[in-house]
């Protein structure tokens, strides 16, 4: 999900159309502006002009308020049915116990050795049958904005795609 930049006082309306949707936004206060009252926790604001480290740190502060309120949404349901917001994708069974193991430890790495139990708890799975079903519950995963990142010689981390490039206000 990305922070949408808005001019403020100039994009008022804007800014109530993306409350609304659960858009996080970031305000540019111009001109020694009021800044408004956050209606609610994916809001923030900053004057402007502003360096892009104050800005970028901004951003980052509102999508890991993002992720948090996400976070409690993701769940793997008894079908292998991943469910984030409204969002879902169905999982084949070894993908499904893989993906409750990584769930598990949400944002924390999971040991191969973990994820091989998991995944074939009566048989220990080589190498690379562990390779290949890991890149497709990747693919399976990344329209849910998940991915999952090869933590060399530890195992693997789940976690949220977050996208801060592109900092133009709207």
């Amino acid at each position: 999900m990305d922070v949408v930049l808005l001019r403020w006082p100039a994009e008022q309306q804007r800014r109530d159309e993306l409350r609304d949707e659960a858009t996080p936004r970031l305000l540019l206060l111009e001109n020694g502006a009021v800044p408004p009252l956050a209606s609610d926790e994916i809001e923030d604001w900053i004057r402007v002009p502003a360096s892009e480290v104050d800005l970028r740190a901004r951003v980052d502060g509102l999508l890991r308020r993002v992720d948090a309120r996400v976070d409690t949404t993701l769940r793997l349901d008894e079908d292998g049915v991943l469910h984030l917001g409204d969002g879902w994708v169905s999982l084949p069974p070894v993908e499904a116990r893989l993906a409750a193991a990584l769930l598990d430890c949400y944002g924390a790495v999971v040991s191969r050795e973990t994820l091989g139990q998991a995944g074939w708890p009566a048989a220990s799975p080589g190498r690379n049958t562990l390779d290949v079903h890991m890149v497709r519950l990747r693919r399976r995963l990344s329209p849910l904005a998940l991915a999952i990142h090869t933590v060399r010689s530890r195992g693997y981390l789940l976690e949220r795609i977050t996208d801060v490039a592109g900092l133009q206000p709207s």
